[in-house]
């Protein structure tokens, strides 16, 4: 069997360690890019307010005009790049804006908004495993973690800082080792929770690693010595970067973990079956927003979803209304109520079940009607138009 390569640009991201002349550049080029993208969110919103549009174009001639001013002279200083790509990510915030995929765009703040700049082959040379920035005399020291493609160019390079203070440059670069892996009839359904983190309608389950808990202790203990420092001092500095260290851990290890998983699961099943969760509404629950979030479920399903179109894989959501708990998925009978208690349960049929396992074989059978039918599985309060896809597959099964 033929295996098809795709093109794919994908990002390597590394640590590096700058010199002070270094930090000190890159802190000024964060301001710069925060204050350019500002000012072009206040223009566009006045310009808004009189019925007016500024695209792209518009905005980049008032950040020449801006940058002969004396009081933003200081912009000068800086690469122009990472400016421009500021504003042309604006426009790509108004241009989800406009197309209804996200909301009006916000102002940057100083001390909550991500610390980055976004380089373009222009602004930087790569050459032998070194990279040098625009307005800088040395290369980045970068800790080279794992190598980049052979005869990698990157196109374009994104430096940040995170709350921890760590320094990262990513390069994005086309890495033709990706391909399309061979077509299989292996498919899974996969079932969120929170005792198991996933569990799958082979039976197998993962245990929820739960890595928030494991640091809870000191998190608690950082955050009350946090609160006690004074406003703007230097030792609440150190004792938010504290803070910041304890939630950069948790995360890390977090985030290996669902790539290992979500690793495993593509190159072994063609097809895989999670449910569309809503878990923005979901955390409102003040009793299980930290163990939602903790589980990350958005996060697996991103990576889920980009390595499967890497590798040539299918993910469906089932509607989150599918009752696929209540479910059973021997005969098909709906079971009036099933509270979170219950985890074990018998259908009229005698089919016991274990409540995640049931749920991720009827998410399985649920995908199989979507690509079979090329219908939504959410249950339909009528049927003008003949039975849904999710009834089809029952009535299938029915004696």
């Amino acid at each position: 069997m033929s295996v098809t390569t795709s093109q794919v640009k994908r990002a390597f991201k590394y640590r590096f360690y700058p010199t002070d002349a270094q930090a000190a550049e890159l802190s000024r080029t964060f301001g710069c890019v925060r204050k350019v993208y500002n000012m072009a969110l206040a223009a566009r919103t006045e310009a808004w307010a009189r019925q007016e549009r500024i695209n792209y174009n518009q905005s980049s001639a008032m950040l020449t005009a801006w940058k002969k001013t004396e009081e933003l002279a200081y912009l000068n200083e800086v690469s122009s790049v990472p400016l421009q790509q500021a504003l042309r990510h604006l426009q790509g915030a108004f241009t989800h804006f406009f197309g209804k995929r996200a909301k009006y765009p916000r102002f940057k703040s100083r001390k909550k908004s991500r610390k980055s700049a976004e380089y373009t082959t222009s602004a930087f040379r790569f050459s032998n495993g070194e990279l040098k920035l625009a307005k800088m005399s040395e290369s980045l020291r970068i800790v080279w973690s794992r190598p980049l493609p052979d005869g990698a160019s990157p196109s374009t390079v994104t430096v940040s800082q995170d709350p921890a203070g760590r320094w990262f440059v990513s390069l994005l670069c086309d890495d033709p080792s990706i391909q399309h892996l061979p077509t299989t009839d292996a498919a899974l359904g996969i079932d969120a929770g929170l005792d198991h983190l996933l569990t799958f309608s082979t039976g197998e389950k993962i245990t929820n690693p739960r890595h928030e808990r494991r640091d809870r202790v000191a998190l608690a203990k950082a955050q009350r010595r946090l609160a006690k420092k004074t406003k703007e001092s230097a030792n609440r500095a150190r004792a938010r970067r504290k803070v910041a260290k304890i939630h950069a851990r948790i995360a890390d290890r977090r985030r290996d973990a669902l790539h290992k998983i979500t690793t495993r699961l593509v190159r072994e099943n063609q097809t895989l079956v999670i449910e569309d969760l809503t878990v923005r509404n979901m955390v409102r629950n003040r009793k299980l927003a930290r163990a939602i979030s903790d589980a990350a479920w958005s996060q697996f399903r991103s990576m889920l979803e980009y390595k499967a179109a890497w590798y040539g894989r299918e993910v469906i959501a089932v509607d989150r209304w599918f009752p696929s708990s209540k479910l059973c998925s021997s005969c098909g009978t709906l079971a009036d109520k099933m509270p979170l208690s219950v985890r074990m349960w018998t259908c009229g049929c005698g089919t016991r079940h274990d409540r995640d396992v049931n749920a991720a074989k009827n998410l399985l059978a649920a995908g199989r009607a979507v690509a079979a039918c090329g219908a939504g599985v959410r249950p339909q309060r009528s049927s003008p138009g003949g039975q849904s896809a999710l009834k089809q597959e029952v009535s299938r099964r029915e004696p």
